[in-house]
């Protein structure tokens, strides 16, 4: 006999302050169902930690095994980074494809394609974070049909904000709790429209909430004394009080025998990510392959630091940064840093240094491509066939690209000195610290290629990965031998933590019981356990024990 399953998705949520909350009393529904079942944390893999889990999540398999690392992809055989958005799903395809004997409802998944292999309604890029795929629909009328019924989402892909604007952050609460609230509506439509043997959604509010108020929500974050007190409430507290409000209302339409799972696959916290990745590592790379230049933030070493920046000149975020750009003419520097953005669009092509080749502005990036140009390691992309190593743009980790003879286009690196060279690298960066702590700022740093001639295309495009610290949020760092770098703005106050959650309650479902830390890998298999599905074997988790015919042999 079937058993219907309700999974609901909370992208990006953190564990340790969904307990503190639940705890507290404000997540009521929440707290109901982990009293009423059973809770466990998820470890997740540390590096990759924005790019990969719900790629993981949906085959059931880890990266290495799908190949898939990133939404961006280092063009073979050139320096060019291209959009390579969401997995294909050919080889692995989405766990919950089950074929005829199964009807699923699957909507709002983030970076999951549909696929007919699936039989019911599939809805996808309706108001996900960072979606990754089209905004469509099987059958090709649903997606329609729901927006002219229920609304868009005004989120979708705008679901974001520089944490030190704060009248954009804060009007940021209100978008998103208009999409809780038209998902809830759009789920319970779609929930009554027949009895599903799984229904699955993903509050993709959860990770937008972290990315974007964290400083206003969680003293751990260096900015969170200067600027909360500037807002009258906590806007994470309130759009997760609006999650829980809204599981409510969906389950309350869902069957009485129903399995209910409520998980994440990653979790989120201070952000130590953004600015290492994508502002201190392209930079650190340009002056050790350019040695006494400086690109972006040049700081001096031995003076005293600066607070950390709580106001932007033009509540622009890149306009700040590329401010900040080296130039031995003072005048360029000047008026790189004081003019106006729309004025100094208009003057940036006669403040171009005679210093060929150089970095390029995200203005005249912008113009060019659509491949993240707000991301400053793009800013180098005009230099990476001169350096040594550059840093290919992330949102999450570091990731370095040796520029290897035989591979790279100009490759530098012979390769019987790539073992040296990557020795030399991770020695340099393990130097690298935050100016404010003195923390070393490499927690890990992964060798992804034992050889330099490993060309598996399953292989990420990185040779280095480097997991960052968790301790600070970082604005300045500074390293021995190449100097201070910032202070530079903080962009998102949010980044990514391996560890996610798990709720079950229902039909079977142990009451009221911890389970010792599994892995995100092992959500989809626990799903389909409750479920009555047979597990695929080349699913890489294995399904929790949670019901109480298990947990009653134990």
């Amino acid at each position: 006999m079937k058993t219907p399953v309700i999974a609901i998705g909370l992208d990006a949520a953190e564990p340790s302050v969904l307990e503190k909350w639940m705890s507290q009393g404000y997540l009521k529904n929440m707290c109901r169902l982990r009293e009423q079942g059973t809770y466990g944390r998820l470890k997740n893999f540390e590096a990759f930690s924005a790019e990969t889990p719900w790629t993981t999540f949906a085959t059931g398999c880890q990266p290495q095994k799908t190949g898939y690392w990133s939404p961006l992809k280092l063009r073979e055989g050139s320096y060019q980074v291209e959009t390579r958005a969401a997995y294909e799903y050919a080889e692995y395809p989405p766990f919950y494809a089950l074929g005829e004997g199964y009807r699923v409802a699957a909507f709002d998944l983030p970076q999951v394609r549909l696929t007919p292999k699936v039989n019911g309604p599939q809805v996808a890029a309706w108001g996900a974070h960072s979606p990754q795929v089209p905004s469509e629909s099987l059958p090709a009328s649903l997606f329609q049909e729901l927006v002219d019924k229920h609304g868009v989402h005004p989120g979708l892909h705008k679901d974001y904000a520089v944490c030190l604007d704060l009248k954009t952050t804060c009007h940021l609460q209100q978008v998103l709790e208009t999409g809780i609230s038209r998902r809830s509506a759009i789920c319970q439509d779609l929930l009554t429209r027949e009895p599903w043997d799984l229904f699955l959604t993903v509050f993709g509010e959860a990770h937008a909430a972290g990315h974007n108020f964290w400083q206003l929500s969680q003293a751990d974050h260096p900015l969170y004394e200067m600027l909360s007190p500037q807002v009258s409430s906590d806007p994470m507290l309130a759009v997760f009080q609006a999650i829980d409000q809204a599981i409510g209302e969906i389950l309350a339409k869902a069957p009485k025998d129903a399995r209910v799972v409520i998980f994440s696959a990653h979790g989120m916290g201070p952000n130590t990510m953004d600015l290492p990745s994508t502002t201190f590592l392209p930079e650190f790379l340009y002056r050790l392959s350019f040695p006494g230049k400086f690109g972006l933030a040049n700081g001096e070493l031995g003076t005293p630091l600066e607070p950390p920046i709580t106001k932007m000149k033009w509540n622009y975020w890149e306009r700040h940064l590329w401010g900040t750009k080296y130039d031995p003419n003072p005048i360029r520097r000047f008026l790189r840093r004081e003019t106006p953005t729309r004025l100094f669009q208009l003057i940036e092509p006669f403040l171009e240094s005679s210093q060929k080749p150089d970095l390029i502005s995200p203005f005249k990036l912008s113009k060019q491509t659509d491949v993240v140009p707000f991301q400053p390691a793009n800013w180098y992309t005009p230099l990476w066939p001169y350096m040594k190593a550059f840093a290919l743009p992330s949102f999450a980790e570091g990731y370095i690209r040796i520029n290897l003879q035989g591979r790279e286009p100009q490759g530098i690196v012979p390769q019987s000195e790539y073992n040296a060279f990557c020795d030399e690298l991770i020695e340099k960066l393990r130097a690298l610290k935050d100016a404010r702590t003195g923390i070393p700022m490499a927690k890990d740093i992964i060798r992804t290629r034992q050889f330099p001639t490993d060309n598996d295309p399953k292989l990420p495009d990185a040779d280095l990965v480097i997991v960052w610290q968790e301790e600070y949020a970082t604005d300045v760092v500074e390293s021995p031998e190449l100097g201070r770098i910032g202070p530079v703005p903080h962009y998102r106050s949010g980044s990514h933590r391996p560890e996610g959650f798990l709720i079950a309650s229902g039909l079977g479902v142990a009451s009221n019981v911890n389970l010792p830390t599994g892995h995100a890998l092992d959500i989809p298999p626990t799903i389909l356990k409750l479920m009555d599905v047979p597990i695929p074997k080349h699913l890489e988790g294995k399904p929790l024990r949670i019901l109480e015919t298990e947990l009653a042999h134990l």
